[in-house]
C-alpha cells in the first residue's frame, strides 16, 4: 500500500475509534441521568435521616459546631416536613 493509503486508513479508523468511543460515553450519561430523574423520591424521614447523617460526620470533621447543626436541621426539617 501506498504511504497516503495508509495514512489515511489509520487517520479513517483513529476517528472513527474516537466518535465510538464519545458515543458510549454519551450513552452512558443518558443512562445516570435518567436513573436519577426516574428513581422514586425519598420519604421525609429518610430524607431526615441522611440530612442527620451528613451533619454528624461534618461535626466530626470540625466541619461545624454541634450549635450549628442543630440549628441547620431544624430548620431543614421544618422545610421537608412542609414539602410533604
Amino acid at each position: 500500500m501506498h504511504r497516503k493509503a495508509v495514512s489515511y486508513v489509520t487517520r479513517t479508523t483513529s476517528a472513527a475509534a474516537g466518535a465510538v468511543a464519545t458515543a458510549a460515553t454519551s450513552v452512558a450519561a443518558a443512562a445516570v441521568a435518567a436513573s436519577i430523574v426516574f428513581s422514586p423520591v425519598a420519604d421525609a424521614s429518610s430524607r431526615m435521616a441522611g440530612v442527620s447523617e451528613d451533619l454528624l460526620r461534618a461535626v466530626q470533621l470540625n466541619q461545624i459546631t454541634e450549635e450549628q447543626a442543630i440549628k441547620f436541621e431544624a430548620r431543614l426539617a421544618g422545610r421537608i416536613s412542609g414539602e410533604a
